[in-house]
């Protein structure tokens, strides 16, 4: 049996249009309008109209919630998404938490008072959705981090392998003949001291992890200096870790923005980068590219991200679709911050 995604590559176009023709949508040209009436009759395609019937009755929009309020990379995430779900037709609310909060209690709340058809989770841990999210039956989608193997059936995710592309960023530091990196960012454990599955966490056990591949052992205490996501905490992050342990001739910070603010933190120290000091961001944000020098950074796609991750909502939303889970490639960026350590 032919499916919404069999119609739209049949008939050239996209889901969001099929989906509009299907319910009869005004905003469809007459072109396409033909075109995806007749491969739907070729393919005698049925749409669920159980499904169809919620959605017509459901006029709530979708909500977003964003977790990280200086997250550069998760604004640019949230201006794609945006723009996709007003692609489709469609319209959301924002919701801004901070960086530790739970979004899953927050997601609670918005169900309760907004009654969203849908919600997209941008940025997040996946052990708040192993403890919450039972309490949420409306379709969902966790932008950033994998909740495959949770069991929800109404719960998509896509994310990047951040403790892949970390472990990468660390080795590649290594390649260059570095033997002392500290690591800045994040918060690696929770109050009682466990490791968490948030993406700064991840990242932070992908870095130490290469490190101790290669055959060089991690000191938590001297090596690593947590901080919020943001220039300004990257640049105080970074005083204190050089101050502490200046033999350091490698960085790798856990966003493009804190590795922005630590150059300049480095600069101010009298250290030029990359020669005295070399520097390795994460995000592939658009100021990378223009920073001096020019960041070495992995890059995620953050166009991929937003554009399944509403797809695939829309899909759960109007057909019923099962939830999918798709890690996006990520792609090393090899900047002008990063060279060979002084003899």
């Amino acid at each position: 049996m032919a499916t919404i995604q069999d119609i739209a590559r049949m008939s050239g176009y996209s889901i969001g249009t099929v989906s509009r023709v299907i319910n009869n949508r005004a905003d469809v040209s007459e072109r396409a309008r033909k075109r995806i009436e007749e491969v739907i009759r070729e393919q005698d395609y049925q749409p669920n109209s159980n499904a169809r019937m919620l959605r017509q009755s459901v006029s709530s929009e979708i909500s977003i919630i964003i977790r990280g309020t200086s997250s550069v990379f998760l604004q640019s995430v949230l201006e794609k998404t945006q723009i996709r779900v007003g692609e489709h037709g469609e319209s959301a609310s924002v919701q801004f938490i901070g960086e530790t909060e739970d979004e899953v209690a927050m997601a609670v709340q918005v169900v309760q008072h907004l009654k969203p058809k849908g919600l997209i989770f941008l940025g997040g841990s996946v052990h708040n959705f192993q403890e919450e999210f039972s309490k949420i039956d409306v379709p969902s989608v966790l932008v950033s981090a994998n909740a495959d193997g949770l069991g929800y059936d109404n719960l998509s995710s896509f994310s990047t392998d951040d403790e892949g592309a970390a472990a990468y960023a660390v080795g590649r530091l290594v390649a260059q003949g570095h033997r002392r990196i500290g690591i800045l960012g994040g918060y690696p454990g929770d109050s009682s001291g466990t490791m968490t599955d948030d993406c700064g966490a991840l990242r932070i056990r992908g870095a130490v992890g290469e490190l101790g591949k290669n055959g060089i052992s991690f000191d938590f205490d001297n090596d690593y200096e947590g901080c919020a996501f943001s220039a300004e905490d990257g640049y105080k992050a970074a005083e204190r870790l050089l101050l502490r342990t200046p033999d350091l001739t490698g960085i790798f910070a856990l966003s493009d923005v804190m590795a922005i603010g630590a150059i300049r933190a480095f600069r101010d120290m009298g250290l030029h980068v990359p020669e005295d000091i070399s520097v390795v961001g994460f995000d592939g944000i658009l100021y990378a590219e223009y920073s001096n020098p020019r960041l070495t950074t992995i890059r995620q796609d953050a166009a991929t991200l937003a554009r399944k991750s509403v797809d695939s909502l829309l899909l759960m939303i109007s057909y019923g679709s099962p939830a999918m889970h798709e890690q996006i490639p990520y792609r090393y960026v090899n900047g002008e911050s990063v060279a060979r350590p002084r003899e």
